[in-house]
């Protein structure tokens, strides 16, 4: 009788530990994290100019985006080869310890950079036309229509794990 109840003890008590630790893994699941914002004000005063600087308003929400992100640990980040967008990516790449990647989303093919950034953290820096389109493909639909010209406030976040994809669009002033 002493066995029986030493083994239902033991039992009672092996049995909600398990449970546990199994909860504790599923909420370790691994999952891929895109934060996706455009750059930051450029400057306008020549029309000419195809490749503009920041302002300094712009440099400035640079510097803000990177306080932003200060609790985000970032495995890559990404940026267009513009001005622009390089310089609204820098501070964040540098409070990183980071090298901006450069893409071309001309020329993007989406599943290879999935794959290359599976389970990993990583920011995407582009334009008013070619952020929402790099959030659609990577979630599969047309759920974001182009960022007016005049708002660099917009972030999305899409996550990718084993149960889906997700998105949010928050604006960040």
């Amino acid at each position: 009788m002493k066995k029986l109840i030493l083994l239902l003890l033991v039992t009672l008590l092996a049995f909600p530990s398990c449970i546990q630790r199994k909860e504790k893994t599923e909420k370790k699941e691994v999952v891929s994290t895109y934060y996706l914002i455009r750059h930051a004000e450029k400057d306008r005063s020549d029309d000419t100019d195809k490749n503009p600087n920041l302002t300094e308003d712009g440099l400035q929400r640079a510097e803000n985006w990177a306080e932003y992100f200060d609790n985000v640990k970032f495995d890559a980040i990404y940026s267009t080869d513009y001005n622009r967008t390089k310089q609204t990516a820098t501070p964040t790449a540098k409070a990183n310890q980071l090298e901006l990647q450069f893409y071309n989303p001309s020329n993007l093919k989406m599943e290879e950079f999935i794959e290359k950034t599976n389970r990993k953290t990583v920011l995407v820096v582009g334009h008013s036309n070619t952020t929402p389109k790099f959030v659609n493909e990577l979630l599969g639909e047309d759920k974001y229509e182009d960022i007016a010209d005049d708002n660099n406030s917009n972030l999305y976040v899409v996550t990718i794990s084993k149960e889906g994809k997700s998105s949010e669009l928050s604006v960040v002033e």
